[in-house]
Protein backbone atom coordinates (compact mmCIF):
# COMPACT_ATOMS: atom_id res chain seq x y z
CA UNK A 1 0.00 0.00 0.00
CA UNK A 2 1.18 3.54 -1.49
CA UNK A 3 0.85 5.90 1.68
CA UNK A 4 1.69 9.90 0.10
CA UNK A 5 1.02 13.26 1.49
CA UNK A 6 0.28 15.97 -0.26
CA UNK A 7 1.47 18.74 1.43
CA UNK A 8 1.76 22.75 0.89
CA UNK A 9 2.79 25.56 3.49
CA UNK A 10 2.83 29.26 4.06
CA UNK A 11 5.37 31.43 5.31
CA UNK A 12 6.16 35.07 7.08
CA UNK A 13 8.30 35.89 3.49
CA UNK A 14 10.55 33.65 1.41
CA UNK A 15 14.10 33.25 3.16
CA UNK A 16 14.12 30.68 6.38
CA UNK A 17 17.67 30.84 6.41
CA UNK A 18 17.12 34.77 7.31
CA UNK A 19 14.85 34.04 9.97
CA UNK A 20 11.16 33.39 8.12
CA UNK A 21 8.83 31.00 9.65
CA UNK A 22 6.14 28.90 8.74
CA UNK A 23 2.51 30.17 9.86
CA UNK A 24 0.30 27.35 8.14
CA UNK A 25 0.66 23.65 6.99
CA UNK A 26 -1.98 21.58 4.99
CA UNK A 27 -1.75 18.20 3.85
CA UNK A 28 -3.97 15.25 2.49
CA UNK A 29 -3.59 11.47 2.68
CA UNK A 30 -3.95 9.08 -0.76
CA UNK A 31 -3.39 5.65 -0.54
CA UNK A 32 -2.23 4.55 -4.00
CA UNK A 33 -2.70 7.68 -5.81
CA UNK A 34 -6.45 8.04 -4.20
CA UNK A 35 -7.86 10.46 -2.10
CA UNK A 36 -8.98 9.24 2.01
CA UNK A 37 -10.12 12.09 3.17
CA UNK A 38 -7.93 12.45 6.26
CA UNK A 39 -6.24 15.54 6.09
CA UNK A 40 -4.10 17.59 8.68
CA UNK A 41 -4.05 21.32 8.79
CA UNK A 42 -2.54 23.86 10.96
CA UNK A 43 -2.30 27.97 11.65
CA UNK A 44 1.20 28.41 13.88
CA UNK A 45 1.99 31.61 15.59
CA UNK A 46 5.46 32.29 13.84
CA UNK A 47 6.56 34.73 16.96
CA UNK A 48 7.56 37.03 13.92
CA UNK A 49 6.16 39.88 11.43
CA UNK A 50 4.63 38.27 8.27
CA UNK A 51 6.00 40.74 5.17
CA UNK A 52 4.13 42.40 3.33
CA UNK A 53 4.74 40.81 0.10
CA UNK A 54 3.94 37.28 1.92
CA UNK A 55 0.56 38.70 3.37
CA UNK A 56 -0.31 39.64 -0.08
CA UNK A 57 -0.22 36.48 -1.51
CA UNK A 58 -1.78 34.25 1.78
CA UNK A 59 -3.34 37.15 3.51
CA UNK A 60 -2.93 35.69 7.15
CA UNK A 61 -1.85 38.68 8.87
CA UNK A 62 0.09 39.11 12.22
CA UNK A 63 -3.59 39.52 14.22
CA UNK A 64 -5.00 36.51 13.11
CA UNK A 65 -1.80 34.20 14.04
CA UNK A 66 -1.46 35.49 17.60
CA UNK A 67 -3.77 33.39 19.03
CA UNK A 68 -2.59 30.06 17.00
CA UNK A 69 0.19 27.75 19.13
CA UNK A 70 3.71 28.00 18.10
CA UNK A 71 5.43 25.29 15.75
CA UNK A 72 7.13 23.72 18.57
CA UNK A 73 3.58 22.98 19.88
CA UNK A 74 2.32 21.19 16.81
CA UNK A 75 5.74 19.37 16.02
CA UNK A 76 4.71 15.90 17.02
CA UNK A 77 1.23 15.35 15.63
CA UNK A 78 2.46 17.01 12.34
CA UNK A 79 5.65 14.57 12.57
CA UNK A 80 2.83 11.68 13.03
CA UNK A 81 1.17 12.80 10.63
CA UNK A 82 3.59 12.71 7.62
CA UNK A 83 5.42 9.80 9.09
CA UNK A 84 5.73 6.06 6.97
CA UNK A 85 4.21 8.79 4.15
CA UNK A 86 6.10 10.11 0.84
CA UNK A 87 5.39 13.97 0.55
CA UNK A 88 4.40 15.00 -2.96
CA UNK A 89 5.39 19.15 -2.77
CA UNK A 90 4.86 21.78 -5.87
CA UNK A 91 8.38 23.43 -5.75
CA UNK A 92 9.85 20.68 -2.87
CA UNK A 93 12.80 22.72 -2.14
CA UNK A 94 11.42 25.76 -0.41
CA UNK A 95 9.19 23.94 1.38
CA UNK A 96 11.07 21.52 2.43
CA UNK A 97 13.65 23.86 3.47
CA UNK A 98 11.59 25.65 6.01
CA UNK A 99 10.23 22.30 7.54
CA UNK A 100 13.74 21.17 8.03
CA UNK A 101 14.70 24.66 9.42
CA UNK A 102 11.47 24.35 11.98
CA UNK A 103 12.38 20.81 13.13
CA UNK A 104 15.79 21.60 13.41
CA UNK A 105 14.48 24.03 15.99
CA UNK A 106 13.00 20.62 17.61
CA UNK A 107 15.23 18.26 17.00
CA UNK A 108 13.60 16.46 14.83
CA UNK A 109 15.24 14.33 11.78
CA UNK A 110 15.36 16.49 8.63
CA UNK A 111 13.48 15.38 5.42
CA UNK A 112 15.58 13.77 3.04
CA UNK A 113 14.57 16.35 -0.76
CA UNK A 114 15.22 13.60 -2.59
CA UNK A 115 12.83 10.98 -0.94
CA UNK A 116 9.79 13.71 -1.88
CA UNK A 117 8.53 13.80 -4.99
CA UNK A 118 8.51 17.04 -6.86
CA UNK A 119 5.27 18.20 -8.81
CA UNK A 120 6.99 21.19 -10.66
CA UNK A 121 9.79 19.12 -11.57
CA UNK A 122 7.32 16.49 -13.02
CA UNK A 123 5.52 19.45 -14.66
CA UNK A 124 8.75 20.77 -16.06
CA UNK A 125 9.96 17.32 -17.96
CA UNK A 126 5.86 16.75 -18.74
CA UNK A 127 5.71 20.69 -20.51
CA UNK A 128 8.86 22.08 -20.74
CA UNK A 129 8.71 25.31 -21.69
CA UNK A 130 5.39 26.40 -20.99
CA UNK A 131 3.60 27.78 -17.21
CA UNK A 132 3.67 25.41 -14.41
CA UNK A 133 2.79 27.21 -11.67
CA UNK A 134 -0.37 25.45 -9.86
CA UNK A 135 -3.11 27.73 -11.70
CA UNK A 136 -1.31 26.93 -14.97
CA UNK A 137 -2.01 23.46 -13.99
CA UNK A 138 -5.09 23.31 -12.86
CA UNK A 139 -6.12 25.45 -16.09
CA UNK A 140 -4.03 22.82 -18.10
CA UNK A 141 -5.63 20.07 -16.37
CA UNK A 142 -9.48 21.65 -16.05
CA UNK A 143 -8.97 21.42 -12.38
CA UNK A 144 -11.56 23.97 -10.67
CA UNK A 145 -9.50 26.51 -8.60
CA UNK A 146 -11.95 29.08 -8.07
CA UNK A 147 -12.28 29.30 -4.33
CA UNK A 148 -8.24 29.79 -4.90
CA UNK A 149 -8.39 33.69 -4.23
CA UNK A 150 -5.33 33.32 -1.93
CA UNK A 151 -3.06 31.23 -1.39
CA UNK A 152 -3.75 28.58 1.48
CA UNK A 153 -2.09 25.48 2.24
CA UNK A 154 -4.77 23.06 2.61
CA UNK A 155 -6.94 24.60 -0.01
CA UNK A 156 -3.71 24.39 -2.33
CA UNK A 157 -2.59 20.84 -0.98
CA UNK A 158 -6.04 19.82 -2.14
CA UNK A 159 -5.98 21.28 -5.53
CA UNK A 160 -2.51 19.44 -5.96
CA UNK A 161 -3.13 15.94 -5.12
CA UNK A 162 -5.74 16.47 -8.05
CA UNK A 163 -2.89 18.11 -10.23
CA UNK A 164 -0.47 15.10 -9.67
CA UNK A 165 -2.72 12.76 -10.39
CA UNK A 166 -2.80 14.19 -13.40
CA UNK A 167 0.49 14.29 -13.95
CA UNK A 168 1.14 10.30 -13.36
CA UNK A 169 -1.44 9.83 -15.86
CA UNK A 170 -4.75 10.79 -15.13
CA UNK A 171 -7.66 9.15 -12.78
CA UNK A 172 -7.60 5.33 -12.86
CA UNK A 173 -11.45 3.95 -12.45
CA UNK A 174 -12.48 3.86 -9.21
CA UNK A 175 -10.52 7.16 -8.48
CA UNK A 176 -14.01 9.24 -8.21
CA UNK A 177 -16.12 6.49 -8.15
CA UNK A 178 -19.85 6.85 -8.18
CA UNK A 179 -22.89 4.84 -8.97
CA UNK A 180 -25.61 6.69 -10.98
CA UNK A 181 -29.25 5.85 -12.42
CA UNK A 182 -28.77 5.45 -16.64
CA UNK A 183 -31.96 7.10 -18.54
CA UNK A 184 -32.64 2.96 -19.10
CA UNK A 185 -32.61 2.74 -14.91
CA UNK A 186 -29.36 0.84 -14.79
CA UNK A 187 -26.15 1.51 -12.86
CA UNK A 188 -23.78 3.82 -14.62
CA UNK A 189 -19.75 4.11 -14.08
CA UNK A 190 -19.01 7.95 -13.92
CA UNK A 191 -15.09 8.98 -13.26
CA UNK A 192 -13.31 12.45 -13.68
CA UNK A 193 -11.42 10.70 -16.68
CA UNK A 194 -13.97 10.12 -19.17
CA UNK A 195 -17.58 10.29 -20.21
CA UNK A 196 -20.22 8.38 -18.14
CA UNK A 197 -20.85 4.44 -19.60
CA UNK A 198 -24.02 1.84 -18.45
CA UNK A 199 -22.70 -0.70 -17.10
CA UNK A 200 -24.27 -3.74 -18.74
CA UNK A 201 -25.22 -6.79 -16.75
CA UNK A 202 -23.25 -9.29 -17.59
CA UNK A 203 -24.59 -13.13 -18.04
CA UNK A 204 -22.85 -15.45 -15.66
CA UNK A 205 -22.70 -19.16 -17.57
CA UNK A 206 -22.48 -22.53 -15.43
CA UNK A 207 -19.13 -24.76 -16.08
CA UNK A 208 -20.85 -27.65 -14.71
CA UNK A 209 -20.75 -30.80 -16.49
CA UNK A 210 -24.21 -33.06 -17.43
CA UNK A 211 -22.87 -35.42 -14.62
CA UNK A 212 -22.14 -32.43 -11.67
CA UNK A 213 -25.24 -31.29 -12.70
CA UNK A 214 -27.53 -34.20 -12.06
CA UNK A 215 -26.03 -35.20 -8.56
CA UNK A 216 -26.47 -31.30 -7.65
CA UNK A 217 -30.08 -31.94 -8.78
CA UNK A 218 -30.29 -35.00 -6.09
CA UNK A 219 -28.80 -33.36 -3.90
CA UNK A 220 -31.47 -30.31 -3.59
CA UNK A 221 -33.93 -32.51 -4.57
CA UNK A 222 -33.16 -33.86 -0.91
CA UNK A 223 -33.29 -30.76 0.80
CA UNK A 224 -37.54 -30.07 0.16
CA UNK A 225 -39.05 -27.87 -2.61
CA UNK A 226 -38.33 -24.57 -1.09
CA UNK A 227 -34.44 -25.10 -1.38
CA UNK A 228 -32.60 -21.78 -2.09
CA UNK A 229 -30.15 -24.26 -4.21
CA UNK A 230 -32.81 -24.24 -6.98
CA UNK A 231 -32.54 -20.97 -8.49
CA UNK A 232 -28.64 -21.80 -9.06
CA UNK A 233 -29.49 -24.57 -11.13
CA UNK A 234 -32.01 -23.36 -13.80
CA UNK A 235 -31.41 -24.51 -17.46
CA UNK A 236 -29.85 -22.72 -19.90
CA UNK A 237 -31.59 -21.04 -22.56
CA UNK A 238 -30.18 -21.24 -26.30
CA UNK A 239 -29.05 -17.58 -26.12
CA UNK A 240 -26.23 -18.35 -23.26
CA UNK A 241 -25.29 -21.62 -25.44
CA UNK A 242 -24.61 -19.65 -27.78
CA UNK A 243 -22.68 -16.75 -25.62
Amino acid sequence: MLREIVLDTETTGTEHASGDRIIEIGCVELLNHIPTGKFYHVYINPQRAVSAGALAVHGLSDEFLADKPVFSAIVEEFFEFISGGRLVIHNAAFDVGFINAEFARTGHPPIALNDVVDTLSMARRKHPGAANNLDALCSRYGIDNSKRTKHGALLDAEILAEVYIELIGGKQVGFDLAMKPSARGGPVLQTDAAAPREVRPRTILSRLTEAEREAHQAFVEALGPNALWREYIAERTPDQESV
